[in-house]
């Protein structure tokens, strides 16, 4: 008997109907002799109708309230998941992120998982319950306040559970039918990747591949959990995520996947004094203020004046706190002024192949150039090559680069069934 983990997103259980098909898939995983845990998300887009309720009522919500408010679209696709399981003929019982022992820091709204202390849910398993658990939520291990983990919230629960268990698979089901080498909404022609490694899912979910959160993937890597991607709408075989040792190296191509994101925006520090600690200072001011830089360029000091510039990209909702916190450090960092540009996205190029290709820095810049597209930063990795690019010249920058490694499927594959996208 398998112990198997399931995650389904907030389009897969979107109304009465999808509830319903989901529940049939769980039974039918139930009945092939496994013991199943199930991590939900909230109905279709109620999280996000539940921030704009919060913002109507208060300009500035409190976050502990705000994730108290927020937790209610788990609890409610969990209970209903629970009740059209039991219309089946099973026992499910559902459970809250603290009820199912996801013990966090006390981060209102991005906390991370501590512990996870599944007492209950091994409890239900043993007594031959489906045991159903709302995602994105757990309970501060200092202050016992309830918590979110942030957007994709729901796809660490998952994984921490399965960890915690000892699962034999954690299978994420979601609107596609499993990890593309590009978004589908953007080139159609993209293909299924049938198996990557944990480190190149690393690199597409943070360089904007939005099928799986990045603390999801850091911690199935971590705690060697497979994960395999399918579509809750299709029985077609989706993607598996495992260690890079599995499978063989020879069938491992040059590139996986080209990955975009247009949620990040880029500040230059002007005029920067070019003296020892100056760097040190800017970026502990940004630590404290609680921001996550991503790519950083420097440029080469001018002789004429010894002040050089220093640009890096954050999310853009990190934005506004950053300039504040600099232009309050700006006696003390010297630099002139602040440039700030939201109208930026980044282009990634990623695959393990690249290690041992010469070549593709020169095809990936080519592809970019023949297509028009100017670049504004370069940041790379042993696996990823990643670009700022204008946010008007994102889609064109993706199709390029995809066309030129030949990642384009003979036939449009890539079908997404669900989601606003909101």
């Amino acid at each position: 008997m398998a112990l198997v983990v399931q995650k389904y997103g907030g389009s897969s259980v979107a109304d009465a109907e999808c509830v319903k098909r989901v529940a049939q898939r769980i039974v039918a995983t139930k009945k092939a002799g496994n013991s199943v845990v199930v991590v939900v998300s909230a109905m279709g887009d109620t999280t996000d109708e539940l921030i704009d309720l919060a913002e109507q009522v208060s300009p500035l919500p409190p976050a502990r309230e705000l994730d108290m408010l927020l937790t209610a679209g788990e609890r409610i696709s969990m209970a209903l998941l629970a009740m059209a399981i039991a219309n089946l003929g099973h026992e499910a019982r559902s459970f809250t992120g603290s009820q199912a022992g996801v013990i966090t820091d006390g981060s209102h709204g991005k906390a991370r998982i501590i512990d996870v202390t599944p007492g209950r849910i091994r409890s239900a398993l043993d007594e031959g319950a489906i045991a159903i658990v709302a995602g994105f939520q757990g309970v501060s291990q200092d202050t016992k306040d309830i918590t979110t983990l942030g957007r994709g919230g729901s796809d660490t629960t998952a994984v921490a559970l399965a960890a915690a268990l000892g699962a034999d698979v954690c299978e994420i089901y979601t609107d596609v039918d499993g990890v593309f080498t590009a978004d589908p909404r953007i080139v159609p022609t993209a293909r299924r990747i049938p198996r990557i490694s944990y480190e190149e899912m690393l690199e597409m979910a943070a360089c904007g591949a939005k099928i799986l959160h990045l603390r999801c993937v850091e911690y199935a890597r971590r705690y060697d959990i497979p994960i395999h991607v399918r579509s809750s709408f299709s029985q077609k075989p989706g993607t598996w995520i495992t260690d890079s040792t599995e499978g063989s190296e020879m069938e491992q191509p040059i590139i996986s996947g080209v990955a975009h994101d247009r949620s990040e925006a880029k500040v230059t520090v002007v005029g920067v004094p070019d003296k020892v600690g100056v760097a040190a200072t800017i970026f502990s001011v940004l630590s404290d203020a609680g921001i996550n830089l991503d790519m950083i360029v420097q440029n080469v000091s001018a002789a004429a004046t010894g002040r050089t510039d220093i640009s890096f990209t954050l999310p853009g909702t990190d934005g506004q706190t950053a300039l504040t916190a600099l232009n309050k450090a700006k006696d003390q960092i010297g630099f002139e002024s602040l440039l700030y540009d939201d109208r930026i996205g980044k282009v990634s190029l990623i695959g393990a192949g690249m290690r041992s290709h010469p070549g593709v820095t020169a095809k990936f810049f080519t592809a970019l150039a023949d297509a028009g597209v100017n670049i504004e930063m370069i940041s790379t990795s042993e696996i990823r090559i990643s670009v700022i690019v204008s946010q008007d010249d994102v889609e064109a920058a993706v199709n390029a680069a995809h066309r030129a490694f030949d990642l384009d499927a003979d036939q449009i594959e890539a079908v997404v069934y669900g989601g606003t996208g909101r």
